[in-house]
């Protein structure tokens, strides 16, 4: 499966479960482990493992495996590794302590400093 449809796959995972301000960052060249990254909230702990189960479970569906699944036991953050793709599933304080996209931004910041 290519990038891009593992990208759709996840999204549309992610829009039936109603999973909030999703957002794909492209990390590459950034990231030696992965090309993007999906990151999600949702709305109680239950929901975040419930919407990272679903990304598992399309995934699967679509004969891939997950490389690894952290988190899933807790719920305040669930890592999906897809490989290519990381998808990251967040309770809405651990996503803005943890500010995800800010920091995968920083070579962007640096890159518009130096323009």
């Amino acid at each position: 499966m290519q990038t891009d449809q593992l990208i759709n796959l996840v999204e549309n995972a992610l829009d039936d479960m109603k999973a909030r301000d999703v957002v794909k960052l492209d990390v590459t060249g950034k990231s030696s482990v992965t090309d993007y990254m999906l990151v999600a909230s949702g709305t109680s702990k239950r929901h975040v493992m419930s919407v990272a189960q679903e990304v598992i479970d399309k995934v699967k569906e679509a004969g891939l495996r997950p490389v690894g699944v952290e988190g899933e036991n807790v719920g305040d953050w669930v890592l999906v590794d897809l490989g290519d793709v990381i998808v990251h599933v967040m309770m809405p304080d651990a996503r803005s302590f943890y500010d995800i996209e800010r920091l995968w931004s920083f070579e962007s910041d640096s890159e518009a400093a130096a323009e």
